[in-house]
């Protein structure tokens, strides 16, 4: 078989594959279709087809979520997964507020740090600072 030949028989093959009865595209497809088996696929670790009890199904890369993605999950998902977690949810909630004081804390100590380091070459910082603090008050 020459090579062209070749090449139109695996282009012909991954457009009928592309195509076939059943593949959903996106993960909204999903909604309202129940999942009757995982299966993890061997040419790439981690990644699997979700195969639906209507024939339909999904290929899907292995799921290792950055932190930001699973702290959005966690939000936008409380109130279907808070009911069947609401221990974890607590402990969740206590672990955000310690890093919402320990982002405070840091901020506040970052700029005590830059206006000790500039104190010195900016005699007039410390009648600012006190301007400003009056002005608060």
């Amino acid at each position: 078989m020459p090579a062209d030949d070749k090449w139109k028989a695996n282009m012909e093959k991954v457009a009928y594959m592309k195509g076939f009865p059943g593949l959903l595209h996106a993960w909204d497809q999903l909604i309202g279709k129940t999942v009757e088996v995982v299966l993890p696929l061997k040419s790439k670790s981690g990644s699997a087809a979700i195969i639906c009890t209507d024939g339909s199904f999904l290929v899907v890369p292995l799921l290792r979520p950055e932190p930001y993605e699973l702290g959005e999950a966690l939000q936008v998902g409380r109130a279907h997964l808070e009911p069947k977690h609401a221990e974890a949810y607590a402990g969740y909630d206590q672990l955000l507020n310690k890093d919402k004081e320990a982002q405070r804390i840091a901020r506040l100590e970052n700029i005590l740090g830059a206006i000790r380091n500039n104190a010195e070459q900016l005699p007039e910082l410390k009648d600012r600072l006190a301007e400003l603090i009056k002005e608060w008050k």
